[in-house]
């Protein structure tokens, strides 16, 4: 019972009326003036606002970031210290902006300067080059970019988007995709799979698994660390026809190709094939609408024999408790595709057992931002 209950002639109010109340005291000009001469509200009230001005230049943060690709300065640094100067040559940026740009990235810890003034590499620019895929997903969100510089027209699903154009497969609803565009995809996923093959196979174990099916398993980025892993076991691919080819590559430059089948085909235009006593969907479910998944799901259900697990590996929303990449960064990016949803563990698990499988899993996820896992299996 709250404490103002108590005073007379006061009835005791639900909690969400004095959150509301308190809201709008702290959204009024009168109350901010006050909090900031106040020593300790003050301090919360100046807390508040230079995080409220961090969301504010997030977006120049990022161009900030963009810059540094695209000018392949973090790549040059690679070499050593430079000045300004230095950097500004051959790259037609007077050498005034590109201090503009080096303090830039300093401020975002990206860089350090030295005291002789020479701007070289830190820890988290250095990070950068080191992330397998990250440089081309960098320069990849400024299609998205330029489509959150209207978020209320994708709110209200007004328009064509720049990645509903760079994801024409998603929404076309068949296998006849153009082989530049599939492979355009293919190639980015590729590049940033193999962090989230490696978080996927550290969540969940495939000791005693015959044969696993990788749906949508593209260049065989997930098959290849799997397989790499487990030496006794089999693969089985499911792709579009126009990626099948990078899948064959990558896999025989592996020396692993003999161990998997490969099945070209839509999971959208019939049965997905059996065999497998495994089935992975890697950045999958995320792409499609709830209508798309449950048929994907129940497929997968039918593919499976009685045991069969059923994997699921892709950045996932908050559910009661909201979080950043899951509930900003990807629910925005799939609302821009047109198509799919951020959802999370406990809607998945929903719609899991809709298909008919039992016993969801959530391993507890090494990095949320990169991928998130959840397990179910088949009755017996």
């Amino acid at each position: 019972m709250s404490a103002f209950s108590d005073l007379p002639g006061r009835a005791a109010r639900p909690k969400s009326q004095w959150r509301g109340w308190f809201a709008r005291l702290v959204a009024r000009p009168g109350f901010q003036k006050f909090a900031a001469n106040v020593p300790l509200i003050g301090s919360m009230a100046r807390r508040d606002g230079a995080e409220i001005f961090d969301i504010l230049q997030g977006f120049v943060a990022s161009q900030v970031l963009l810059a540094l690709i695209k000018l392949e300065v973090l790549q040059d640094l690679l070499s050593g210290p430079v000045t300004a100067e230095e950097a500004a040559l051959g790259r037609q940026v007077p050498h005034d902006r590109m201090e503009a740009l080096l303090r830039a990235g300093t401020a975002l810890s990206l860089l350090k300067r030295g005291r002789d003034g020479r701007f070289s590499l830190a820890r988290k620019g250095a990070a950068i080059l080191g992330v397998p895929g990250l440089t081309d997903m960098i320069r990849h969100n400024a299609a998205f970019y330029k489509d959150m510089a209207d978020p209320v027209a994708i709110l209200r699903g007004e328009g064509e988007t720049h990645l509903a154009q760079f994801w024409p497969y998603v929404l076309g609803g068949d296998s006849d995709v153009a082989c530049d565009e599939a492979l355009r995809y293919s190639g980015l996923m590729a590049k940033s799979q193999v962090l989230v093959a490696e978080d996927t196979l550290r969540a969940v174990s495939l000791r005693g698994v015959e044969t696993v099916m990788d749906v949508g398993g593209g260049s065989g980025v997930f098959l290849s660390e799997a397989l790499w892993r487990h030496r006794r076991l089999r693969a089985m691919l499911v792709d579009l026809p126009s990626v099948i080819p990078a899948a064959e590559s990558r896999l025989a430059s592996s020396g692993i190709l003999g161990r998997v089948s490969l099945h070209p085909g839509s999971f959208r235009d019939g049965a997905l094939p059996k065999g497998a006593d495994a089935i992975s969907l890697v950045r999958v479910l995320y792409d499609h609408d709830d209508a798309t998944v449950r048929d994907l799901l129940a497929k997968a259900f039918d593919a499976l024999p009685p045991g069969g697990l059923l994997i699921i590996s892709e950045p996932m929303a908050g559910g009661a408790r909201p979080e950043r990449a899951g509930d900003i960064y990807f629910s925005f990016y799939t609302m821009a595709m047109g198509t799919g949803r951020a959802r999370s563990p406990e809607r998945i698990s929903e719609l899991c057992e809709e298909a008919g499988f039992l016993g969801s899993s959530q391993p507890r996820p090494r990095r949320p931002y990169v991928t998130r896992v959840l397990t179910c299996v088949k009755p017996v």
